[in-house]
């Protein structure tokens, strides 16, 4: 009996609910004692139909972390995403999140890891973020990539060519190019930065150029000035003085189909 009375002291209410036990006392009547409980079940049940783990089919995680990247990440980045995220709807993309289970993870890595293990761990890493970010939005209940290692890989230290190698390829360019690959050594940017450069971003009287990057924690597209040199300044001053107004980019070509 969940309702009962105590002698001299009044009804009072007990009762469990998933192995917790819930009671309160003193009641004057049987009917508030019962009354009170009944309140207190509701509240009961529905905190724990708010804490079930939300049953989340893989396509929807997969399309919001989807979303996500291509807000907050690089274009390049997000392109990856989806070259990867293809291979998986073939795989999972009919399942909810919580039926893929380690298990499926791992036969899947291997299979990958037959291509290389460079291949297989790109895999691990994009697949452990994207289940990650459901478990920071609290969408789903569990990881089923925590637990799986890295494939070991060979690494080698990167060949850096030489000034004299850099400067052979950029003579027998076409001149296009060679302000291109000028840009990219006398700044030290990377490709996309100087593929981000506009007219806006470079200051002949200052004789610096701003250079753009995604690298930083959270996406944020993040500046940083570098001083111009003597050829610097002369490649992006001859180009400024044949731009074409209608474009804001340095560097821009057209596409075909």
């Amino acid at each position: 009996m969940s309702v009962y009375l105590v002698k001299k002291k009044g009804w009072r209410y007990d009762f469990t609910n998933k192995g917790n036990r819930y009671t309160a006392s003193w009641f004057r009547t049987k009917r508030e004692a019962k009354k009170a409980e009944a309140k207190r079940r509701e509240e009961v049940e529905k905190q724990t139909f708010c804490q079930m783990p939300t049953v989340m089919a893989f396509l929807e995680l997969l399309n919001r972390r989807l979303d996500h990247v291509k807000s907050y990440n690089s274009a390049r980045h997000y392109q990856c995403y989806v070259y990867l995220a293809r291979r998986w709807v073939k795989e999972w993309g009919k399942l909810n999140c919580n039926q893929i289970n380690q298990a499926m993870i791992e036969r899947f890595i291997l299979q990958r890891s037959r291509v290389s293990h460079c291949v297989a761990n790109q895999e691990i890493r994009y697949l452990k973020a994207t289940f990650n970010f459901g478990l920071k939005k609290k969408l789903v209940s569990h990881n089923p990539v925590d637990g799986i290692d890295f494939l070991p890989v060979e690494k080698r230290i990167k060949y850096v060519p030489p000034i004299e190698d850099i400067d052979k390829v950029i003579a027998v360019a076409e001149p296009d190019d060679q302000d291109y690959l000028w840009t990219i050594r006398e700044t030290m940017g990377r490709v996309s930065e100087i593929n981000r450069l506009t007219w806006d971003d470079v200051d002949f009287n200052n004789r610096h150029v701003i250079l753009y990057t995604r690298k930083k924690k959270g996406g944020h597209l993040t500046p940083r000035k570098i001083p111009m040199t003597v050829k610097l300044y002369e490649v992006l001053y001859r180009r400024y003085k044949t731009k074409d107004i209608t474009k804001p980019w340095v560097f821009w070509h057209r596409y075909w189909n």
